[in-house]
């Protein structure tokens, strides 16, 4: 009986609709239960690369993805003061040719927007708003998800993929220890037609300074610029995406680097700001019929522009698994052992970029010049990326 039953993710983001959309178009039934009162995003840029698109092209969304993305021809890194810089991928042209698809820039809420277009043309009625999950309880035959208005559904599995605060990662492995990380973040977006003519580069740039960075890239073919600032402080830690800081205090965390910066920080709409938590790498994903996916059991700090990514494999190395193998505890196994090691070194690497971005060598123009040049060397370079954007979440053994 249980086989019939769909499998119930809780969690509407991106990771949950794409593994929602890769099962349904495998014939799967699926159910997702979103939190929110409406499906949508936050207002916020997000960097898909190939491995990502890839993935997204596969599900029927390119043509949708590519109406609404941003295509820079490149990434540079510039130095925090001085604005010197130095080129870190050709994400354009090379990207296809070297990985098999491109480097987009989005809103997410765009790509939210297609994601849910695709799944509700497969499964209209997949979706259900205003229902947030408190746990779950599961047997040999099912599970059945609780959710916190007291309503329950019975299905043949559980995908938690409810984010960094996941409730089911808590029940099935009880609450997690975030440590602050020393870092809070600023966002915000600037309509691109209130920049000074000619002063954004038409790249994504990665401003690199002591104890601090910056990225920004365009969105929507270019109408508005992503803005996001890590600083090194200790007097902030809230890990909330929705809370406002001001104009004057970002400008204050930004003191003495290049105009750019400066100017950027003024033209922004609001500027929030939340705190990096950091959260140990999880040894285990699934227990019986329950399994998460994407940050609910890899959160990973925003240095590496493969969180998303992330999560969008997991989802579809996920309704491979469950296609592939009959018995679903026997599928969120492979599932776990496709994707643990991989996603492991991921969050690994954003630690590590954490850490060159804000290299106290960065102060003094000498020392930052011999370390940036060594260390966005191009052989280093493809070290540390081809092996994220080569992946092929496809076809990937399971």
């Amino acid at each position: 009986m249980s086989e019939s039953l769909p499998i119930l993710i809780a969690g509407g983001g991106i990771g949950g609709l794409t593994a929602a959309l890769a099962l349904a178009r495998r014939g799967i039934p699926v159910r997702v239960f979103e939190q929110a009162p409406a499906l949508g995003e936050v207002g916020a840029g997000v960097q898909i690369s190939s491995n990502g698109n890839r993935v997204l092209f596969d599900l029927g969304l390119e043509d949708a993805l590519t109406d609404v993305a941003w295509v820079p021809p490149g990434k540079e890194v510039r130095l925090w003061n001085t604005g010197e810089s130095w080129p870190l991928h050709d994400v354009g042209l090379e990207s296809v040719a070297r990985y098999g698809a491109p480097f987009f820039m989005y809103h997410r809420a765009d790509l939210h927007t297609a994601l849910v277009a695709a799944l509700r043309a497969v499964a209209p009625d997949a979706v259900t708003l205003n229902a947030t999950a408190s746990g779950f309880d599961q047997d040999g035959d099912g599970v059945t998800l609780k959710l916190a208005d007291g309503d329950t559904i019975t299905g043949r599995a559980l995908v938690g993929a409810d984010g960094v605060h996941s409730a089911v990662r808590r029940t099935l492995f009880g609450p997690d220890d975030p440590q602050f990380t020393g870092i809070m973040v600023w966002r915000g977006l600037i309509p691109a037609d209130r920049l000074p003519p000619d002063r954004i580069r038409q790249l994504g740039t990665n401003w690199m300074g002591p104890g601090a960075h910056v990225v920004h890239y365009f969105l929507r073919r270019g109408e508005m610029l992503n803005f996001v600032g890590a600083k090194e402080r200790d007097d902030w830690q809230v890990e909330s995406w929705s809370t406002r800081g001001t104009h004057e205090e970002c400008l204050a965390d930004f003191a003495g680097w290049h105009d750019d910066i400066l100017t950027m920080i003024k033209l922004i709409d609001v500027p929030y700001k939340w705190a990096l938590m950091m959260r140990p790498a999880m040894a285990a994903w699934s227990a019986g019929r329950v399994t998460l996916l994407g940050d609910a059991c890899h959160p990973t700090l925003p240095f590496m522009a493969q969180g998303a990514c992330m999560a969008i494999e997991d989802g579809l190395v996920l309704a491979r698994c469950v296609e592939a193998f009959d018995d679903i505890e026997n599928a969120f196994q492979h599932y776990e052992a496709a994707r643990l090691d991989r996603t492991s070194r991921i969050v690994e690497g954003a630690n590590d970029n954490a850490k060159r971005f804000h290299n106290p060598a960065l102060a003094t123009r000498d020392g930052a010049i011999d370390y940036l040049s060594t260390q966005f060397d191009p052989s280093r370079i493809s070290d540390r990326y081809d092996w994220v954007f080569e992946y092929d979440a496809a076809a990937v053994e399971i």
